[in-house]
């Protein structure tokens, strides 16, 4: 679902990250591996959900990494930071693969979702993408959601509602919520990264979207996506 560029080694600044667990072990173990990295450094830890918030209004972290169950809530410390209206994303890390806590997140605010079982060889990916701008969801816990909506669509419990959308706007809107660069989107369907983001920009505006999150909650619910494509 994300692309496969994850060398950021010469960006001129660092992606500054803030850690919020509730078990110090954990955070140690994730500041090694970061700092390890040429690209980001960790500038805070939190232990807490109220912490995690007060913190990143203060140092305004590029990324938060965030853990769903630690005391605070973790759905509402992401609603909290989210609502703080920094360029801060958060990054959920987390021991839940369920449906249930995904979609949530992304309504939350969330920006990617990475669960701790594998973290050794999605996070630092994950870090980089929504860093970007982008979403992240790691493939298993994509595959749950999908999963789950597409059989809601088939019992009527969800909608499908892409005829709102031009053929290549759709194009555009699927390829993004597969984790596409407005430059790889552009390379697939033979146009320039600009007309992509001219697109997508336009769908959103069609269907009332603020952020990519949103958008790719919108091409799940949509039936944009198919299991054969993630």
């Amino acid at each position: 679902m994300t692309s496969n560029d994850s060398s950021n080694g010469s960006a001129a600044q660092p992606i500054d990250v803030l850690l919020a667990d509730d078990h110090g072990i954990v955070r140690a173990g994730l500041r090694a591996l970061l700092d390890a990295q040429p690209d980001m450094r960790v500038i805070a830890e939190a232990a807490d959900g109220p912490t995690a918030v007060a913190l990143t209004q203060e140092r305004s972290p590029t990324v938060t990494i965030a853990d769903l169950s630690m005391p605070g809530g973790g759905l509402e410390t992401i609603r909290e930071i989210t609502a703080l209206g920094l360029p801060t994303r958060v990054l959920v890390l987390t021991v839940h693969a369920e449906e249930r806590y995904l979609l949530p997140v992304l309504e939350a605010g969330g920006s990617g979702y990475v669960r701790k079982a594998s973290a050794h060889t999605d996070l630092l990916e994950a870090i980089r993408t929504v860093a970007r701008g982008e979403v992240f969801l790691d493939p298993a816990a994509t595959k749950t959601l999908l999963h789950g909506y597409l059989g809601r669509v088939r019992t009527g419990e969800e909608t499908g509602f892409g005829e709102v959308l031009s053929d290549r706007e759709r194009d555009v809107v699927r390829l993004t919520a597969e984790g596409h660069t407005a430059l790889q989107a552009a390379d697939i369907l033979c146009l320039s990264p600009k007309t992509v983001e001219t697109y997508r920009h336009r769908a959103m505006q069609k269907l009332g979207l603020t952020n990519r999150a949103e958008l790719v909650r919108y091409a799940l619910r949509a039936g944009l996506l198919g299991a054969d494509e993630i």
